[in-house]
C-alpha cells in the first residue's frame, strides 16, 4: 500500500480539520483509481495548547470556560474518545487510511496505530512501552500515558489518530482528567530519556515506524488535491 505524507503544522488539531477534509476526499476518489495512494498522512505539532473533547464528550461548559481562561483553545472534535490536551512538543499524526485496501477493521487500526508508537518509543531507546486493553487505549510507560490514541471512521476511511508526547508541557493535563482515566498520569519521550526530545527529532523515526507497522510506502506531499 501506498500513502501520501504531509509533514509540518498541527495535523488539523487548530484549524477544525485543516488537511483532513481534502485527504479524506483524495482518499474517497483514490478507490475508482486504480494503483492510487489508499491514504494519506498528516504529521505535525501543534503551534498552541488546545483542549479537545471527544464523541463521548469529557468536558462540561464550566470546565471548558475555565480552560478558556488559562489561555488555551477548547474545541470538540468528532473522534472518539474523552477529553485530552495538544499542544508544542507533541507529534500529531492524523492517518486518513482507506481500512478496506488495507485489510484492517477499525479495532485492528487502532491496535496498529498503538504498535507503531510502542515501537517508536523502542527506537528512542524505551523497551517497556506498551499498549494496555481498553479502556486504555493509548501507550503506557508504567502507569503514565505517553501517546493518546482516539478515531473516527466513515466509510472505511478513518480520521484522527494519535499524539505522542515529546517534549510537551505536561503542567497542562493537570487541568482534566485526561481521557477520562482516574488514577493515572501522563509522560514524554523527554521526561523519561531526562533529556530534551523534539518533534523534529523523532518524526523520521516515526515515519519509519509507520512504515513498518502498517507494511505501507510513503509518498512526501505538499498538498492533498
Amino acid at each position: 500500500m501506498s500513502c501520501k505524507v504531509k509533514t509540518g503544522g498541527g495535523a488539523g488539531v487548530g484549524a477544525r480539520g485543516g488537511m483532513r477534509r481534502p485527504a479524506v476526499r483524495l482518499v474517497r476518489l483514490g478507490r475508482a483509481r486504480p494503483g492510487s495512494e489508499a491514504g494519506a498522512l498528516l504529521v505535525g505539532e501543534p503551534t498552541g495548547p488546545v483542549y479537545t473533547a471527544g464523541l463521548r464528550g469529557g468536558l462540561t461548559p464550566e470546565e471548558a470556560a475555565r480552560l478558556r481562561a488559562l489561555g488555551a483553545e477548547v474545541r470538540t472534535t468528532g473522534r472518539g474518545g474523552l477529553a485530552t490536551f495538544h499542544g508544542p512538543g507533541q507529534l500529531l499524526c492524523h492517518p486518513v487510511l482507506d481500512l478496506r485496501r488495507f485489510g484492517l477493521r477499525l479495532r485492528t487500526h487502532v491496535a496498529t496505530l498503538e504498535a507503531c508508537a510502542v515501537r517508536l518509543c523502542e527506537l528512542q531507546g524505551l523497551p517497556a512501552a506498551r499498549a494496555r486493553p481498553p479502556p486504555y487505549t493509548g501507550v503506557w510507560l508504567r502507569d503514565f500515558k505517553i501517546c493518546a490514541i482516539g478515531v473516527r471512521c466513515g466509510r472505511h476511511i478513518t480520521s484522527h489518530g494519535l499524539a505522542l508526547n515529546c517534549s510537551t508541557d505536561l503542567t497542562w493535563f493537570e487541568h482534566i482528567v485526561p481521557c477520562g482515566l482516574v488514577g493515572t498520569g501522563v509522560t514524554s519521550l523527554s521526561k523519561e530519556l531526562q533529556r530534551h526530545v523534539s518533534v523534529d527529532e523523532v518524526m523520521p523515526l516515526f515515519l519509519e515506524a509507520f512504515k513498518e507497522t502498517f507494511k505501507c510506502t510513503l509518498t512526501a506531499e505538499d498538498n492533498f488535491t
